[in-house]
């Protein structure tokens, strides 16, 4: 073994936490993915305490490199791989950020991993799947690691950077990613797009999404740069005159080579929506973010030097990385360069049927596309599905999974989506034909569960930014608790993935059943003030030019053709989802959980707002019911008093349990839970509006 090569004795233990060790793997074998691995630091957790059979757990962060060979089939997909600086060897580098929790004694160790996919640089695992703190980029203390789920169950939990462009946040993962020249080594250039929804008078605005570092225009006074204005989603763009705006850099100085934000002295004015289409130059080869988490996995498993092996690998991506996973599947990244499987299971949650920027010329992987925020950008992509499908207007044919020579290359996927992917995310067209006409059942190595009435996040609660409808109160804000169900399907799948253990049936709504529908059919109860955004988001056919096929973006923005079909969940008589997975507070209501809501107080105010839903609840007595024109049940019509509706809360979720969908363990906390909303709807939600939430 090669000096500075990783063994065991090479670490040492502190008992409290971390110490610096650079320590460097070397003299990896020919052909592998993984060319080295520098682990700057390695610690037991909490002072070693022990997580059952599992024991104590470590933490190992540092760097992994990369080494790609262009000319291998696996890396064909990689969009500008070619054109990237390669060594002595022909072969491309790049590195990354990671992170690794794992039981300290290998004979206790499970041999499965969770590689999270990180969303935006973050780690999520430990809040979504342990009920630990939110946002958390080194977890430390107890309050870190919640209730040690994943610990418990004995698995090693990976993070990976696989995003070049992050923001400059300390402790998020980043990839390092070279950028590509052209043939004779110029400088490549290529048009970028970046928008907002101004909503408030400012002045100057970022060209990165969210913070996101952006691409810097390369020639602020490039004829090319055009900034335009438009007052809807689909409507008509006005010119903005260059005489009006020019490139500022951070520090708001008028640029030169650090163009990446605009500025305009008379301000950018609420209400409209701004697009700036503009010149950039080196783009990063971002489809190297695939192969980074391809490699990370299958050195993992395979290679005898990793300080994390484990015999199985299964992937979880949340939102932006479910679409990254989608988008992963698709291109053929599940094959490594030895031609074996990567990922035993995939957990895809809150992806809808997206994928996204991930693998194209200047791509901006944070972009995705709204109904009312980052429009248009290449997320709503034919295929949908994993069935082969021919779209008759567009004559192409095409399969999630069509670059796969055996069905024991795929994973086994758990695809998971709240309501607000259905009004928000196209989600329908995963099992769906795409003329909308019939459903598509799941392959046989996936199964589709749906979060009845969930909004894309679990709002904090209790709940705050309250408004009225005409006398009912509301919020803006949905605490429908879907972390419950991942938590038990994460069991589940691992099952499968590793004891063949069979899963949870499928539970979505479905055309067949009449629980999914157009979103004209939606049969709102008919609560004075309530209305459905003007449309769910749409996804189109979309033209972004001839080099688009070859991954290069040479229109911008892109042209709509005709949009695909859209169909929503179905609601019952109190306004909540049909078909999917009900939980207690669908089960045995308190309320109505609308999955979407909508802009209030902007302009364009009856278009959906990102990401979050609407909470209200229902009357507690007939006489405010009849007050207030509210068609609902009250909840003394429901419940006879507390002790019943606790009972049948409990019960609701012993059903739950029995068909998979939660934890024996987690059915304290729901009916807990289910008590402290009786106790808010009850008491405190009737409250005068100007005395605000409790």
């Amino acid at each position: 073994m090669a000096p500075g090569c990783f063994t065991p004795a090479n670490f040492r233990y502190h008992r409290f936490g971390l110490i610096p060790l650079f320590l460097i793997l070397a003299g990896s074998p020919a052909h592998a993915e993984v060319a080295g691995i520098d682990v700057e630091e390695r610690g037991v957790v909490l002072d070693g305490y022990e997580f059952g059979p599992a024991g104590a757990y470590e933490k190992l962060t540092g760097r992994l490199r990369f080494s790609l060979d262009p000319e291998e089939e696996a890396n064909r997909a990689i969009v500008d791989l070619e054109l990237a600086p390669r060594d002595a060897d022909g072969r491309v580098s790049a590195s990354a950020d990671f992170m690794v929790l794992q039981p300290v004694e290998p004979e206790r160790r499970r041999g499965v991993a969770l590689l999270e996919v990180s969303n935006r640089g973050g780690k999520a695992s430990l809040s979504y799947f342990n009920n630990g703190r939110r946002s958390v980029s080194d977890p430390s203390v107890a309050g870190d690691f919640g209730d040690g789920l994943l610990m418990r169950e004995g698995l090693t939990v990976i993070w990976v950077g696989w995003q070049h462009d992050v923001p400059d946040v300390p402790g998020l993962l980043r990839l390092d990613a070279p950028v590509a020249t052209g043939e004779d080594g110029e400088p490549l250039e290529g048009l970028v797009r970046s928008d907002w929804v101004v909503d408030e008078h400012v002045q100057t605005l970022a060209l990165g999404h969210r913070d996101h570092r952006p691409y810097p225009a390369a020639d602020p006074d490039d004829p090319r740069n055009l900034l335009t204005a438009r007052d809807e989603r689909e409507g008509p763009r006005r010119r903005i005159s260059r005489d009006e705006w020019y490139f500022v850099d951070a520090a708001g100085n008028e640029a030169g080579a650090d163009a990446t934000h605009i500025h305009a002295p008379e301000g950018f004015e609420p209400g409209h929506i701004y697009e700036l289409v503009y010149v950039a130059r080196d783009p990063r080869v971002a489809g190297i973010g695939l192969a980074a988490v391809r490699d990370t996995m299958a050195f993992a498993r395979h290679d005898s030097q990793s300080p994390f092996p484990v015999r199985h690998g299964v992937a979880f991506g949340v939102s932006q990385t479910g679409r990254f996973l989608r988008h992963f599947l698709y291109q053929g990244f599940n094959v490594d360069e030895q031609g074996r499987r990567v990922f035993d299971g995939m957990l895809i949650h809150s992806a809808g049927a997206g994928r996204g920027s991930f693998n194209h010329r200047f791509a901006q992987p944070s972009r995705d596309a709204h109904r009312y925020s980052a429009f248009f950008y290449p997320t709503d992509l034919f295929p949908f599905s994993s069935h082969t499908q021919r779209d008759a207007e567009t004559k192409q044919q095409d399969g999630l999974v069509e670059n796969y020579d055996s069905r024991r290359e795929l994973p086994r996927i758990f695809y998971t989506n709240t309501g607000y992917e259905y009004w928000g995310r196209a989600a329908s067209l995963i099992h769906m034909r795409v003329d909308g006409r019939r459903d598509l059942p799941p392959q046989r190595n996936e199964r589709l569960y749906h979060f009845a009435s969930a909004q894309h996040y679990v709002e904090a609660w209790p709940l705050e930014d309250r408004f009225g409808l005409n006398g009912t109160p509301a919020w803006t804000g949905n605490p429908l608790d879907f972390l419950v169900n991942l938590r038990a399907l994460l069991v589940r799948l691992v099952g499968w993935v590793a004891e063949d253990q069979s899963p949870p049936a499928s539970d979505y709504p479905s055309i067949g059943r009449g629980t999914l529908v157009p979103p004209g059919e939606l049969d709102l109860p008919e609560l004075p003030g309530l209305r459905p955004p003007r449309a769910p988001h749409i996804a189109y056919r979309a033209d972004y030019g001839a080099g688009w096929k070859d991954g290069i973006i040479t229109r911008q923005p892109p042209d709509l053709d005709s949009a695909y079909p859209v169909r929503v969940p179905q609601v019952d008589d109190i306004g909540n989802e049909l078909g999917g997975i009900r939980n207690v507070a669908i089960a045995v209501p308190l309320a109505t959980y609308l999955p979407w809501s909508l802009r209030r107080g902007l302009s364009n105010s009856d278009e959906m707002a990102d990401f979050r839903g609407t909470f209200i609840p229902l009357p507690v007595t007939d006489a405010e019911a009849a007050r207030n024109d509210d068609p609902r049940p009250s909840v003394e019509s429901l419940y006879p008093n507390r002790e019943v509706y606790l009972d049948d809360a409990r019960a609701a979720a012993s059903a739950l349990v029995q068909r998979g969908y939660l934890l024996e363990q987690d059915v304290e906390r729901v009916t807990a839970d289910a008590a402290d909303r009786w106790d808010w709807v009850v008491k405190y939600a009737r409250r005068p509006v100007a005395e605000g939430s409790p």
